[in-house]
């Protein structure tokens, strides 16, 4: 949505913080282009559930200006560690800039309350755009286009339930720590941290390092029981839960 008044100006980025993929960046000397800043966390499904969008903006928008700018602020112990940050950034395969915010320090600046969380701002660094959580992502590569003067056709949806015509039910609540039991949802995912195994419904599932991993996946909105056994070497943080079409 556009923000409530023309002149809310981006704050800079902390000076010192470390940066993946580019070298230090000065939101200052982004004057001239669009500048696309996501807050996510690679331990948190929604922001996993958004990055796709994040790296086909990237992608399409570069060249004709846009910088797109992924701040990683962690939501979990298991995604505090810059290093691990690092990692994830490679696993994903991100290669637009990344600013490591571990202490938060961007997120406090900008007032920020969730991920993901992105604004957009225009060629003279002023709030052009902003949206809170998943969706909104025709209307955001729309702002994109309106700021570079393209004529865009959005991409996507990347996922079922992004389609606008999608009729999406809402799943079970996230839950702290391991959790086994009923659930309704699309998919089921956990957050994990350690190397060891984990069993979903007696199959085994192997942790090699900290993120969200994928426990179950429905076509539809479906109702079903999670039996999660977490093994010797891993700890689960958060079992969540993600939405999913509604049958028919």
């Amino acid at each position: 949505m556009r923000p409530p008044v023309a002149d809310i100006a981006a704050p800079p980025f902390p000076a010192r913080l470390p940066w993946v993929n580019v070298a230090t960046l000065r939101m200052d000397k982004q004057l001239g282009r669009p500048v696309l800043v996501e807050f996510w966390d690679f331990c948190r499904v929604n922001s996993l559930r958004t990055l796709p969008y994040l790296q086909a903006w990237h992608a399409r928008y570069a060249e004709a200006g846009l910088r797109v700018v992924s701040v990683h602020c962690p939501g979990f112990d298991a995604s505090r560690d810059p290093e691990a940050v690092r990692a994830a950034v490679a696993r994903l395969g991100i290669e637009h800039p990344v600013l490591i915010d571990t202490e938060l320090e961007l997120w406090r600046l900008y007032g920020n309350e969730g991920w993901p969380a992105r604004y957009l701002f225009d060629q003279r660094g002023m709030l052009f755009d902003v949206h809170m959580g998943e969706g909104a992502y025709a209307e955001t590569e729309l702002a994109i286009g309106e700021l570079l003067g393209l004529d865009v056709e959005p991409v996507g949806p990347l996922h079922p339930e992004d389609d606008p015509q999608a009729l999406v039910v809402a799943p079970t609540a996230d839950v702290a720590g391991p959790y086994s039991g009923p659930y309704e949802a699309g998919a089921v995912w956990a957050v994990l941290d350690g190397r060891g195994t984990v069993a979903v419904n007696g199959r085994p599932l192997a942790v090699e390092h900290p993120g969200a991993y994928p426990l179950i996946e429905h076509e539809h909105h479906t109702a079903g029981v999670l039996d999660l056994e977490v093994g010797d070497g891993v700890s689960c943080e958060a079992v969540c839960f993600t939405p999913g079409p509604a049958p028919g």
